[in-house]
């Protein structure tokens, strides 16, 4: 055995020489994994205490292990274990063990395989990840509400084909990104509920050939239960791809609040100014305020994108039970939460400290045309008829190059005198919002209801 290779630490007894250099380098996965050091411990504690109950291993020597297994964790905590020469988090640990505790460190891996304990180490990973990204949306939440209550009487036009459409509140707008946040907090504890299940004991997929009560293992160790296939404990990895999905899902709708962060902070709009801490500026054009944060997490779902749509790819057509493809999911989903977390950190520093901008307002007159048709609607027309006398209305204010507002009633009635008397209140864009009182809708009160509900969900 070539004792320069990283591999051989768990096995290498059946081969006459080392892998060559370059496998070596592409199968060496501890450069990744040692951040499963901590439950790789937590694993091996709970293994050892059950090898203890079914008298596989005495209490003097398991006390032992344990002993060496602390020593261990205080070396992997203030160590750098990604640069040691061994192959994965399995061979470091065991190695560093032997080194405290001789030969009965091997003990450990009695009766078990890398594949049930990786695969038991990745899941406890993606709960505690799972969790972190929860309170990293909840952090973005709260963020917005706190926003959103500064901007309650603050109108800004809202768009559709990034048109302006109807004045809505600044709040309101705001508040449109909290509930997807929201949706997918509930995804998240949805997919969580199907990681949670112990594949331990299922070895390297035949099982166990000790007496493992694997029931009691996953209650040590925290899980629902125990996986009821150990065939499908090692080989399946869906439970990776959907974690992956719902990271995907809230990268794609935080990428829209990013969006809209970029163009409404822009002078051709103006509706917000983003705080200098969340804004860059140009090597060459002094004058410049970049929101390079927001642009930057506007990427986001298009790289998790990529990184779901490949391990999809990754997973396709795998034959049963463990293939050291599946090794690949952890980078996957380290890179993925790293980034997201990244994401929804930037994004809530910058909505919590944005402020309305100098172009705030209701917009062009025009966007109550709506409501215009709906008074015409009142006195008898159809909406069909209500609607051409109101785009005609807004065709003759740009002939004119002006305003719906600015026609005089001589002017309106040039069009239609049926638009002769129509109130110059239907303009009034605070009146506006106050007609829109349905459950969800812009007026006042309205949206203070919905930052009630959302401040209550954000706290949770």
């Amino acid at each position: 055995m070539d004792d320069s290779s990283s591999s051989g630490g768990l096995w290498g007894g059946r081969f006459a020489e080392g892998p060559a250099p370059e496998l070596d380098r592409l199968n060496r996965s501890l450069p990744y994994d040692w951040r499963l050091w901590r439950y790789e411990m937590q694993v091996n504690r709970a293994w050892l205490d059950e090898l203890v109950r079914i008298e596989a291993v005495d209490a003097d020597t398991a006390d032992s292990l344990h002993s060496g297994l602390d020593t261990v964790a205080r070396r992997l905590e203030s160590g750098s274990p990604a640069l040691e020469n061994d192959e994965d988090i399995h061979s470091l640990i065991e190695r560093w063990l032997e080194e405290e505790v001789g030969p009965a460190a091997s003990l450990i891996r009695l009766g078990r395989s890398r594949n049930d304990v990786v695969a038991t180490d990745t899941r406890l990973w993606a709960m505690d990840a799972a969790a972190r990204i929860a309170d990293a949306c909840g952090r973005l939440q709260a963020a917005i509400v706190e926003t959103a209550s500064r901007l309650v009487d603050d109108v800004i036009p809202a768009y559709s084909h990034l048109q302006q459409a109807q004045p809505t509140r600044a709040a309101h707008w705001l508040l449109s990104h909290f509930w997807p946040l929201d949706r997918n907090r509930e995804r998240l504890d949805d997919a969580t509920a199907r990681i949670n299940w112990l594949p331990l004991g299922a070895a390297a997929g035949m099982g166990s050939s000790l007496a493992m009560d694997r029931r009691r293992l996953a209650v040590a160790l925290g899980f629902s239960g125990a996986c009821e296939n150990s065939l499908d404990a090692v080989g399946a990895r869906d439970w990776v791809s959907e974690l992956l999905f719902v990271w995907t899902q809230i990268a794609v709708d935080v990428s829209r609040l990013a969006e809209d962060l970029i163009v409404y902070s822009s002078r051709e709009f103006s509706l917000i100014r983003i705080a200098d801490a969340y804004s860059t500026g140009s090597s060459l054009m002094p004058q410049k305020r970049n929101a390079d944060g927001a642009e930057i997490a506007r990427a986001t779902g298009g790289i998790l994108l990529g990184t779901l749509a490949g391990y999809l790819a990754t997973l396709k057509g795998l034959p049963t039970g463990y293939n050291k493809d599946l090794q690949e999911d952890k980078l996957a989903l380290f890179s993925a939460e790293e980034r997201l977390a990244s994401t929804l950190s930037v994004l809530a520093g910058t909505v919590a400290t944005l402020e309305i901008g100098s172009g705030a307002g209701p917009g062009d007159p025009a966007a109550l045309a709506t409501d215009v048709a709906d008074h015409l609607v009142g006195t008898g027309l159809s909406f069909k008829e209500g609607h051409d006398l109101s785009g005609a209305l807004v065709l003759r204010a740009e002939e004119l190059g002006l305003t719906v507002a600015d026609l005089t009633p001589e002017q309106r009635a040039e069009v239609d005198t049926r638009l002769e008397s129509i109130p110059d209140e239907l303009w009034d864009a605070d009146a506006a919002l106050e007609r829109r009182q349905a459950f969800g809708g812009s007026a006042r009160e309205r949206v203070l209801e919905q930052l009630e509900a959302a401040r209550e969900l954000a706290t949770d």
